[in-house]
């Protein structure tokens, strides 16, 4: 499982840019958070927010446990099961430092960061399975692919807000795993494909399509996708029509993480 993009502000116009470490291995920290402070959010403040800053500064507002363990064990949403109703219900606000990192860590040294600081105030309790689930296959279409080449290769990412993404110079290792952020599944690439590619791809999102849920966070008062289009194709014939690719239903191994124990951190 690659690293998942750091996440620079709320949903919506979500921004990815890739890590140029991204993938790697990286050893662990040095240390992990000494300094840690955790709040319950505010009732009535729904902003969200998760940022590390060089030195390894942990500052995150209304994030959810089930958020945070995604980033400690780098999976997606619908690959953390169990735990109780407030794991992805009860947000957060969370100030933490650690000592001994200089520079911004990799995301694997973060991962092993969060993870502690879970395990010390959340009393987190975890293990991973492999499951056999439904998956999406990224295939070509009947008349091939109608992707452009990448018209600068000095960048890498782009922009997913919901029904509108533009990204530049990416793989289709890159656009398997957007669609599985998008779809809340897992995405193997099948294409074969191994050039790099500047993409649009605009459609209608499905109720909770890439909503709040695909980030581990509450659902919306009226359940719908914030940013989204109301006129459009789907996904699925959007990247038909537009990109010369498929997505194929079929079952494959799953990897995810089962919570077996969480408590409320205590007030600090």
């Amino acid at each position: 499982m690659k690293p998942l993009p750091r996440i620079l502000s709320s949903l919506g116009a979500v921004v990815f840019w890739a890590d140029a470490a991204a993938g790697q291995s990286q050893p662990p920290p040095l240390s992990a958070f000494t300094v840690a402070t955790i709040k319950p959010t505010a009732a009535k403040d729904d902003s969200f927010a998760y940022r590390v800053l060089p030195g390894g500064q942990l500052t995150a507002m209304g994030v959810t446990l089930k958020f945070l363990i995604m980033q400690a064990y780098q999976v997606r949403a619908f690959q953390v099961s169990g735990g109780p109703n407030w794991v992805a219900a009860d947000r957060w606000d969370i100030q933490a430092k650690p000592e001994g990192i200089e520079g911004r860590p990799s995301s694997a040294q973060e991962a092993v960061m969060v993870r502690a600081l879970l395990e010390d105030r959340f009393q987190l309790k975890a293990h991973r399975e492999t499951k056999e689930m439904p998956v999406y296959a990224l295939v070509t279409a009947k008349d091939g692919p109608k992707l452009a080449a990448a018209a600068d290769t000095s960048v890498h990412g782009g922009r997913t807000p919901p029904g509108a993404w533009s990204l530049k110079n990416v793989g289709t290792a890159d656009l398997v795993r957007y669609l599985s952020q998008q779809l809340s599944r897992t995405v193997i690439d099948k294409t074969g494909l191994s050039g790099h590619y500047d993409v649009k791809l605009e459609w209608t999102p499905q109720h909770s399509e890439g909503g709040p849920e695909a980030l581990g966070l509450p659902v919306t008062p009226d359940g719908a996708t914030p940013g989204a289009s109301t006129v459009g194709p789907s996904i699925f014939t959007a990247i038909q029509e537009q990109l010369g690719l498929k997505l194929e239903s079929t079952r494959g191994p799953v990897e995810i993480v089962v919570i077996d124990r969480a408590e409320k951190p205590s007030a600090n």
